[in-house]
């Protein structure tokens, strides 16, 4: 079995941390605490070996303790978290000096700013600061995680083009409803989750074609309906293979969010699936070796 590299793992514990989205409509599920004894049980025989911690969202002023908690587990040597990309807020006042904080750490890889929220409009990452300070991660050596509504992802384009020196990752695979890409629903305007297959096709393959932007194979399985199997998946998957090529992909858990749709062991499983018929080499190159690489984990 080859081994993984998570590139998306969640955790929180909820005493610790307040994270007000929680508080949004459908997320019951997810109001508890999900700790790393936790992930590691629901991830046990499905061949992951180390983890990137992925940001989760919390409250503003929490994001310093939410970075350096992190930083010191990826010390640690009693779990398989090697790297963490934390959360902020580009274009904001303080925005910098928070960032210089841990320029020098080895264990934060990145940031990210989910763009899909309500307060996040429409062309929020094209903001002149926005793109300053995204600028900015790219000269010190840090990445930024794109994760924005996949009508939007024209949006992400106009981004990542005036910021040549900064390496994003595509969260998600663009967010992208797998049911519409595999032709079995249709768009719906009134969803700001929605999109076209054809939007969503034509801006991953415009995304794909910039050499600083890499996608990660994750969330599609969160949106994955009832009875679902790796064909519902397939199309989705193999279109991001294919616009990115087999250096630039790289495979996400998103557990606890994953559960809405599977659990991570039937995701990771459907995802061996749909891969099983490529080169093994690039198999493993999106199961580990590229998150080995773009996050220094070699």
């Amino acid at each position: 079995m080859l081994p993984i590299v998570d590139t998306h793992q969640h955790m929180w514990n909820l005493a610790q941390f307040a994270l007000p989205w929680l508080e949004s409509e459908g997320m019951d599920p997810l109001r508890k605490n999900y700790l790393m004894s936790d992930y590691l049980a629901a991830g046990a025989g499905a061949g992951i070996a180390r983890t990137i911690y992925m940001e989760v969202d919390v409250a503003a002023e929490q994001h310093i303790a939410e970075a350096e908690f992190v930083a010191g587990l990826c010390r640690g040597d009693d779990n398989p978290m090697a790297g963490a990309v934390i959360g902020g807020s580009p274009g904001e006042e303080g925005f910098r000096a928070y960032i210089d904080r841990f320029k020098d750490e080895d264990a934060i890889k990145g940031v990210r700013q989910v763009l899909h929220v309500p307060d996040a409009e429409p062309g929020h990452c094209l903001q002149e600061g926005f793109v300053r300070d995204v600028q900015y991660l790219g000269e010190i050596g840090m990445s930024f995680d794109l994760c924005l509504r996949p009508g939007e992802l024209g949006d992400a384009v106009g981004l990542v083009d005036q910021c040549p020196n900064t390496l994003f990752i595509v969260d998600h695979c663009g967010n992208a409803d797998p049911q519409i890409v595999n032709g079995a629903a249709e768009h719906d305007p009134a969803n700001p989750f929605s999109h076209t297959k054809e939007q969503w096709q034509r801006d991953i393959a415009t995304l794909g074609a910039r050499e600083h932007v890499v996608c990660k194979i994750s969330g599609i399985v969160a949106r994955a309906p009832a009875g679902w199997n790796a064909d519902t998946l397939a199309p989705t998957v193999n279109h991001c293979l294919d616009s990115f090529g087999p250096d630039r992909v790289v495979f996400g858990g998103d557990w606890p969010v994953c559960n809405f749709g599977a659990s991570l062991g039937a995701w990771v499983a459907a995802l061996r699936e749909i891969v099983s018929g490529r080169p093994e080499e690039e198999q493993a190159k999106l199961l580990s070796g590229n998150a080995e690489r773009l996050y220094g984990l070699e």
